[in-house]
């Protein structure tokens, strides 16, 4: 009974069947065609251009070889907004040309990480950024412009993991780091401008800082060693830091690049150096993170005045220069043994 009442319902209704059953195979070979079906197989690269129209960017895939025709690709665009964006675009292996329309749509561009580390110096981070092959251009500024990411100087750029479309040029990426450590001192700012005694503003903040940053890549110590360097302002000692002597000796560069820092050279004349000249370097040695930026907001409370490697990656510290002294021949034992090694 079931199957006559079916086979009536088709007779009457004929065209209304072969309407749907066309229908549904017009939505199959769609989806086949923009959704599933795909030339691409291999990864690859594709850029488009400032200004690239949708035709030429489709005549181009379509040479490429990365979509099935420039028709497809154009339909599947109208479809997803009628335009694309300019850039650089990873394109994965089986992407169909309804992927590859939304993608540029919504300008999905290739991307590229680029890692400044703490305590480099600018001349150190201007060579990190040339050595970078997913960025572009200059670290330069050319002749005439007056933009602040033409006359970085040491402690304006926060070191950090920046993720950057690729082909993002080296200056860009520098601004970018530069407005990040703005953003820092407003937050500073805005909190109150909180700072140990004696240090006066955000300069002295940051100078110091950069000398907590070049004495010790350990986070947990940081705070101690900045209370050292506070305690000594706070006596009118000299800082006597290693870091702020080598920063004179290379002209900033901050790297004696394996030659060692010997006695004679505490003595250059320099303002930077802080064996010579009484309280702090006019300006920072190097480019600190958050960690040595709270380590000086926020120094440990000790009497501690003195310090020495440890031979573990750490410093020994000292209340007076007696057992300074001790700590330092601790430290030229493990010395000897460790050049024995």
């Amino acid at each position: 009974m079931c199957v006559m009442n079916i086979n009536k319902f088709f007779r009457k209704n004929k065209s209304v069947v072969y309407i749907a059953a066309f229908a549904v195979l017009a939505m199959l070979l769609f989806i086949l065609q923009f959704g599933v079906r795909s030339p691409v197989n291999r990864a690859t690269s594709f850029v488009i251009n400032r200004g690239d129209s949708v035709s030429r960017v489709a005549n181009r895939l379509a040479q490429k070889k990365l979509v099935v025709s420039n028709q497809t690709f154009k339909i599947a665009v109208r479809l997803n907004g009628g335009r694309v964006q300019s850039g650089e675009y990873d394109i994965p292996r089986g992407i169909s040309a309804w992927g590859l329309a939304r993608m540029f749509a919504n300008g999905d561009v290739a991307a590229t990480t680029v890692v400044i580390p703490e305590g480099l110096t600018i001349k150190q981070i201007k060579q990190l950024l040339l050595q970078s092959s997913g960025l572009t251009g200059t670290v330069e500024c050319e002749s005439g412009k007056k933009e602040p990411v033409c006359n970085l100087k040491d402690g304006q750029v926060f070191p950090d993991t920046y993720r950057v479309a690729k082909g993002t040029s080296r200056l860009a990426l520098l601004d970018l780091a530069r407005k990040k450590m703005v953003d820092i001192e407003e937050n500073w700012k805005r909190a109150g401008q909180p700072k140990p005694r004696p240090l006066k503003n955000w300069n002295e903040v940051i100078t110091l800082a950069s000398i907590v940053q070049k004495e010790t890549p350990q986070a947990e110590e940081m705070p101690i060693v900045a209370s050292v360097y506070v305690n000594r302002l706070r006596k009118g000692m000299r800082l006597q830091a290693d870091p702020t002597v080598v920063y004179a000796l290379t002209d900033g560069l901050g790297d004696m690049q394996g030659t060692p820092l010997l006695r004679g050279h505490l003595k250059t004349e320099s303002p930077y150096n802080t064996y010579m000249r009484s309280g702090l370097p006019p300006a920072p040695i190097a480019n600190v993170g958050m960690a040595a930026i709270r380590a000086v907001l926020k120094p440990a409370d000790t009497n501690y005045l003195f310090f020495v490697a440890d031979g573990k990656g750490g410093h020994k510290f000292a209340r007076d220069y007696e057992e300074h002294m001790q700590n330092h021949a601790d430290w030229r034992k493990i010395k000897k043994i460790k050049n024995k090694n």
